[in-house]
């Protein structure tokens, strides 16, 4: 049985543009003198917001300007323009749940102008047309569950009866405090963070309609 609203997270579920914006943030911080991989960039702020990322980078070390947060945004943005592709697989995932008549939303720690730009290359903008919740929005963001609530909420679902589609540790996290059911995105392979805060794995969009299907509160 499927759930009565699937919560999608944005960059890395629907869109391909984890990749580009940690190789940014790289470059980034190599013009401020500070390494970092594009390995340890991905373990470290996927999922997360700027401003926590702000304020962990300058706990490790990094000598960041005050107005850091303004000028990385515009230079991911700038990069983002250049071109995504939604990630393989996530639209025919889209159509079966239109299908079967069961909705859907994104809610997404990102801005709205973010999603104007990446989902709005790949058709996705009009696709979830009154059905997009920013945490810059809404003024609450994940791990913390009130963005996942505030959707539930206003696609009137109740939120033991919503699934979530996550990549993220504080995605995850936060659907686990909402009280909702967590799939975790895991394309590469490893997923261990995220099974371990209660999500179950999947490694290819092609294997969430059956997930979802068999959706269930444990």
């Amino acid at each position: 049985m499927f759930p009565a609203l699937v919560i999608f997270d944005c960059d890395g579920v629907l869109v391909d543009s984890e990749t580009p914006a940690n190789e940014v943030l790289v470059a980034n911080l190599a013009r401020h003198g500070m390494t970092l991989s594009l390995e340890e960039a991905e373990q470290k702020f996927v999922g997360g917001t700027l401003q926590t990322a702000f304020e962990t980078l300058k706990a490790m070390g990094a000598d960041l300007p005050d107005d850091w947060c303004s000028d990385y945004r515009k230079e991911l943005h700038e990069r983002l323009r250049q071109g995504v592709e939604p990630i393989a697989g996530v639209i025919a995932v889209l159509d079966l749940l239109d299908g079967e008549g069961v909705p859907y939303c994104v809610a997404s720690n990102g801005s709205d102008e973010k999603m104007a730009i990446t989902l709005g290359q790949t058709g996705l903008w009009e696709r979830f047309d009154g059905r997009r919740f920013s945490a810059k929005t809404i003024g609450i963001a994940k791990p913390e569950p009130g963005l996942y609530l505030a959707a539930a909420k206003a696609m009137a679902a109740m939120p033991d009866q919503c699934a979530v589609v996550e990549d993220s540790v504080s995605g995850v996290l936060a659907a686990r405090r909402a009280g909702m059911r967590c799939f975790g995105y895991a394309p590469k392979g490893s997923g261990e963070a995220l099974s371990a805060h209660g999500a179950l794995l999947f490694n290819a969009m092609s294997q969430l309609p059956r997930l979802l299907s068999q959706h269930s509160k444990d």
